[in-house]
């Protein structure tokens, strides 16, 4: 299934969190919270302006990204979790 976001929504793909503590200790599954960074899957065209101008969104597809802990909304693309969010909701995007 394919979407494209609408005006300056993106679709982020949580990136999975670590397995063991820096110390060896293995993290079980319901002590884990979810992640807060992702990476843009799909990005929408821009917030249309009052005036009636587009602005482009700063992140683009590809981007990994740190979110809001209850940022977005969940959703499901062929089995897979993934988060719907506005480019507000970027808290900035991670550079390797």
């Amino acid at each position: 299934m394919k979407i494209k976001p609408l005006q300056d929504r993106i679709i982020v793909k949580r990136l999975e969190e670590e397995e063991k503590t820096k110390g060896g200790i293995i993290i079980p599954d319901a002590a884990k919270e979810k992640p807060q960074e992702g990476r843009v899957i799909a990005a929408g065209d821009g917030k249309v302006l009052d005036n009636g101008q587009k602005f482009a969104l700063t992140v683009k597809v590809g981007d990994k990204i740190l979110f809001g802990k209850y940022a977005g909304t969940e959703i499901k693309i062929d089995g897979e979790e993934h988060l719907i969010l506005r480019e507000d909701d970027v808290l900035g995007i991670v550079e390797d």
